[in-house]
C-alpha cells in the first residue's frame, strides 16, 4: 500500500510546562508527519506561539466549548489524512520510533481501526501512578477483537487516545467521535468499532510517558465522571460487561505493589483512595437522580475534568 499521511493532533491548555520535553520528543521522531493540528482551548501562557514557532497549525477555540469529543471531532475534519495520530498534552513520545511502531500496529491487520500505544510513568511518577501504569499497560501487546469479549470484558473496548493512532476512514464509518461526552470518549469509539466488526490493538512496544499523581479528591471526581459516562452510554456494559471485577482486581494487585516495596503503612491510605474511587463511581451512575447543586460540588458541570 502507498505510504499513508499521517495527522498528529494534540487539545492544549495551557500546556507551556509540557513542552521543554514534547517539542524535543517529537523532533526526534523517525516517521515524518504531514501535519501538526493543535486546538487550543483559550491558553493564557506560551503554548500557542511555542507551537506556531514549532510549525504547528494552531486553531483557537472557546474554552467553555471544549468537549472530550465534539472537539475532537472536530478536530478530525480539520486533516486531510489516512491516520489520525491523537495525544494529550502532556504524553510525551519515546522512543524516537514511537509513531513509527504506532502506525505499524494500525496496519498490522486489514480489520483494525483504532492503535493504541503503551504508557509508562513520568519520571517523576509516585509508587501509585507507576502501578496504575503497569496494571493498564503491560509490555505485552495485543490486538482484540469482538469474539475476546467473553475473556477480557469492559477491557476489551479499553483504549487512551492520550497516545493512539486511528484510520480516518474506519473512524469516519462508525460515526467518529461523539459530540457530547463528559470523558471516555476513546472507549466510546472503541466500543463502536468493535461493534462494527473492527479491531483494537494494544501496541506494547510503542511508547509515551504519560502519567498523573492524582489527590484522593481528584480521584473521587474522575471516578464521578466514568461513572457518569458509563451510566448514560448503558450500551457498553450491555455488549461488554460491567468494570466491577476490574476494580477488584486493581485494588488486589496494588496492595500486593505496596507490600513488594515495604510500604505497608501506606495502605491504609490506598484503601480509602479506592473507597474514594468507588463511591465517585457509584454517584455517578446515580447522577440522574441527583440536585444539580451537588453534582455542581461533586465536580460535574465545573469543567474540572473537561479541559484537555
Amino acid at each position: 500500500m502507498a505510504t499513508p499521511k499521517v495527522a498528529l493532533i494534540i487539545p492544549v491548555r495551557n500546556g507551556e510546562p509540557h513542552m521543554a520535553r514534547m517539542l524535543p520528543a517529537l523532533r526526534a521522531q523517525s516517521l515524518q508527519l504531514d501535519e501538526i493540528l493543535i486546538i487550543d482551548s483559550a491558553s493564557t501562557d506560551n503554548s500557542v506561539r511555542l507551537w506556531r514557532e514549532f510549525g504547528a497549525r494552531v486553531v483557537s477555540i472557546d474554552a467553555a466549548t471544549f468537549n472530550h469529543g465534539g472537539t475532537r471531532a472536530l478536530a478530525a475534519g480539520m486533516v486531510q489524512a489516512d491516520v489520525l495520530i491523537y495525544m494529550t498534552q502532556d504524553a510525551i513520545p519515546l522512543p524516537p520510533d514511537a509513531f513509527k511502531r504506532l502506525v505499524a500496529g494500525l496496519y498490522a491487520a486489514e480489520d483494525i481501526g483504532v492503535a493504541y500505544g503503551r504508557q509508562v510513568p513520568h519520571p517523576e511518577a509516585g509508587l501509585l501512578a507507576r502501578h496504575a501504569r503497569a496494571f493498564n499497560y503491560p509490555a505485552q501487546g495485543r490486538i482484540k477483537r469482538r469474539a475476546d469479549v467473553p475473556e477480557l470484558g469492559i477491557k476489551t473496548c479499553f483504549s487512551s487516545d492520550a497516545f493512539c493512532a486511528y484510520r480516518a476512514d474506519v473512524l469516519a464509518e462508525v460515526g467518529g467521535f461523539p459530540q457530547d461526552v463528559i470523558g471516555s470518549e476513546d472507549a466510546h469509539v472503541a466500543g463502536r468499532m468493535l461493534l462494527a466488526g473492527y479491531a483494537v490493538h494494544y501496541v506494547g512496544d510503542a511508547e509515551a510517558s504519560h502519567s498523573h499523581d492524582y489527590s484522593i479528591a481528584e480521584e473521587f471526581r474522575r471516578y464521578f465522571d466514568i461513572g457518569v459516562f458509563y451510566s448514560r452510554e448503558s450500551w457498553i456494559a450491555q455488549e461488554f460487561g460491567g468494570a466491577g471485577g476490574e476494580g477488584g482486581r486493581f485494588v488486589r494487585s496494588e496492595l500486593r505493589a505496596l507490600r513488594a516495596a515495604g510500604r505497608t503503612l501506606d495502605i491504609p491510605g490506598a484503601l480509602l483512595r479506592s473507597a474514594g474511587k468507588f463511591i465517585g463511581y457509584r454517584l455517578g451512575h446515580l447522577e440522574r437522580h441527583l440536585p444539580l447543586a451537588l453534582k455542581r460540588n461533586l465536580g460535574m458541570f465545573t469543567g474540572y475534568w473537561r479541559q484537555p
